[in-house]
């Protein structure tokens, strides 16, 4: 009997890694959109030192989906549709956060909630989306659009049994005139954490039952984004949540190393348009309000300040300035070397059982970051943490292994 359920789990499992890696990472488009009046709480509280705090400010009903509706969601990934196993209700939830600055500010997200047998308890699973684009704004989970990964391949995993809270973050969806804080540890860490909590409320108003389990799931930018939840989980929200266990997938997490390698780098980096971004975000949340023409040479200084999405070269010693690279690598610049280290989440120690995913060939975000992770928290006496090399796998190619593999992780614990 056991050998039966592992082959069928491992059967289903290498379909969902089908499944996710032929929309990782795939353009917008324009999903069904049934809006329907949610119910609204109470505005959002916070009395310091308790967790009685409320976070939901509204929901909306997206849609509902029967299996062989959700079957046309992927219906041109072959065995998708046998993965399908409860109908989906799809939720725009509206919820209070801060940004980095501290404000209030209005987030969105999508809460997909299984239809299931009367009592039935569920675990809750956070997905952390990856890398969107300023330009793919629509991309977001709480659009519910069609060939993003929360409308076919999320979908697909909450019809399984999860119900998954999917944050937009700040800068997308209720909150795009907010610029997204990038690969800002603190904020991403936060809002997940608060969508989370609105998903709950949600949750108990709709008398949904959820049980105790919590599952933490990300790759890219969401594999940062899922690391920095689960210690922010752990330190500041053991009364409201378990972490069961967490899979972040290729993440940059030691940022201070990172930036080190950026400026040494003499081959071309192709992600250097990010690392923009990253720079671009730290400038403004640490308030070092430096020009563009500090960071990087003409003609490029005068472009990005202008338009931060404009090309940029590849080679890091064509597009940052010798002033700029001769410091990140002496470590002199200490306002900026302090944003890079307030973002470093490597070395803590979690409790729950972790996995760090990583392809070993990935060049647009280097496997040492999830080694030097692994080696710090199991340094700090983490047993449950776990390295899973990916061989050979870029930050592409790695993505249908980390999926396969991250979800037979967690279903250890499910």
């Amino acid at each position: 009997m056991t050998i039966v359920l592992f082959n069928k789990l491992s059967a289903r499992l290498a379909r969902l890694t089908w499944l996710f890696s032929t929309i990782l990472l795939v353009g917008p488009g324009l999903g069904c959109q049934k809006d329907v009046a949610g119910p609204a709480a109470a505005p959002a509280t916070e009395e310091p030192g308790t967790t009685a705090t409320t976070r939901l400010l509204g929901s909306t009903l997206v849609g509902e989906y029967t299996p062989q509706q959700l079957a046309t969601h992927v219906s041109s990934i072959p065995f998708a549709a046998a993965l399908i196993r409860y109908p989906i209700r799809v939720y725009r939830l509206t919820y209070a956060t801060k940004t980095p600055a501290g404000q209030p500010v209005t987030a969105s997200g999508a809460l997909l909630v299984p239809t299931v047998p009367a009592g039935q308890q569920l675990p809750l699973l956070s997905y952390q989306h990856g890398t969107i684009s300023p330009l793919d704004e629509g991309k977001a989970p709480s659009y519910y659009s069609s060939g993003s990964e929360i409308y076919s391949a999320v979908s697909v995993l909450a019809s399984t049994g999860y119900v998954v809270s999917a944050p937009d973050y700040i800068g997308y969806g209720a909150s795009k005139t907010q610029p997204h804080p990038y690969e800002h540890a603190e904020s991403l860490a936060l809002t997940s954490l608060d969508m989370l909590r609105a998903a709950k409320e949600f949750c108990q108003q709709q008398q949904a039952g959820l049980n105790a389990k919590t599952f933490l799931l990300g790759y890219s930018e969401g594999g940062f984004a899922t690391l920095a939840l689960h210690r922010l989980m752990e330190a500041e929200a053991t009364g409201e949540f378990t972490v069961t266990a967490s899979a972040p997938g290729a993440g940059a997490y030691h940022k201070s190393a990172f930036a080190t390698y950026i400026m040494n780098a003499t081959q071309p980096l192709n992600f250097l348009s990010s690392y923009v971004w990253v720079l671009d975000t730290y400038n403004r949340i640490y308030g070092l309000n430096r020009p563009a023409s500090f960071y990087y040479n003409e003609p490029y200084a005068t472009q990005l300040a202008s338009n931060p999405l404009s090309p940029v070269p590849a080679l890091p010693a064509t597009l940052f300035t010798p002033a700029l690279r001769a410091a990140v690598l002496a470590g002199t610049d200490q306002p900026l070397t302090r944003t890079f280290v307030a973002n470093d989440i490597h070395d803590w120690k979690p409790r729950a059982p972790l996995a760090l995913f990583h392809g070993t060939a990935d060049d647009y975000v280097p496997f040492f970051n999830s080694q030097d992770a692994y080696n710090a928290m199991r340094a700090r006496g983490a047993t449950q943490v776990e390295l899973r090399p990916i061989q050979g796998g870029n930050h592409f190619t790695a993505a249908p292994t980390y999926t396969l593999q991250a979800f037979a992780f967690i279903s250890q614990y499910n």
